[in-house]
């Protein structure tokens, strides 16, 4: 069966896309908060779970290690094809699906859990994508989610790149990092789910803050597909920038960046 993206999204796609294989680098860098979210969606085995905005594949992997059935989605294929031979290496038996979070290619109530550990807040329609949750999740199912705060220091990196982003379209399409907000993921999802929050921090490590910056010009969508789009002098403003701010988070051993994050649980209806 043949799989589009929807049109607005292909855009998004080709700038996840444009991370490739060193994305999973990226996944490194918030591991401790993936292994909080599987932690709290407790798979269990044999279970149908999907990952719901994949990536390379790390938390999908993590969760099939527990023995849940796995099907992680996303809209870049590049990002699937580096997962789907990782999962290989590893002997893990998980299926990987283009999927559009907002139209998903499953049917109702497919999945006894869903996860999403920092890729669904990134939906162009979150109120598409918070209906495609519900509706792929079986009644007495579960979810749950990790989305970086509306103040934490993932939202300030992003505050840092936009001087040098295009404007947005007016109207401007919603923030991310409303995701950030549990009175908005209420919102969102409490009609369909009864939900329970918990705080936590990620710890970004790195040898330095030009470090951080290779990682994310050479492996992060978003920061790679800006640094590409800007003239040479511009780009370097961009280094100078991104470094400065990862800067601010020195130890003697390098760097060390806390990143506030909510985990989302929420049961069916």
């Amino acid at each position: 069966m043949s799989y589009e993206i929807q049109p607005h999204n292909t855009k998004p796609a080709s700038i996840w896309n444009s991370g490739g294989t060193k994305y999973n680098e990226i996944s490194r860098g918030i591991a401790d908060s993936i292994e909080h979210c599987v932690l709290r969606l407790d798979p269990q085995p044999g279970e149908r779970v999907l990952d719901l905005a994949t990536g390379t594949g790390w938390t999908s992997r993590v969760v099939a290690k527990r023995g849940a059935q796995v099907t992680g989605a996303d809209i870049s294929a590049d990002l699937l094809a580096f997962a789907t031979e990782q999962a290989r290496a590893e002997g893990l038996d998980i299926r990987y699906q283009l999927g559009d979070a907002e139209n998903l290619p499953f049917a109702d109530g497919a999945f006894d859990a869903v996860i999403s550990t920092c890729g669904v807040m990134f939906a162009s329609r979150p109120e598409a994508a918070a209906a495609e949750l519900a509706r792929v999740c079986r009644k007495g199912g579960r979810i749950c989610l990790t989305t970086w705060l509306p103040d934490g220091s993932v939202f300030k990196m992003f505050m840092v790149m936009k001087p040098y982003m295009a404007s947005p379209p007016s109207p401007a399409p919603p923030s991310p990092f409303e995701w950030g907000c549990t009175e908005r993921i209420e919102a969102l999802l409490g009609g369909d789910f009864d939900l329970a929050f918990e705080k936590g921090v990620s710890f970004y490590r790195e040898l330095s803050a030009e470090a951080a910056w290779e990682r994310f010009s050479g492996g992060y969508g978003p920061t790679k597909a800006l640094a590409a789009s800007l003239d040479e002098d511009r780009r370097a403003d961009l280094r100078r920038d991104f470094i400065a701010f990862h800067a601010q988070f020195p130890t003697p051993l390098g760097i060390c960046v806390p990143r506030e994050y909510w985990v989302t649980r929420g049961i069916r209806h």
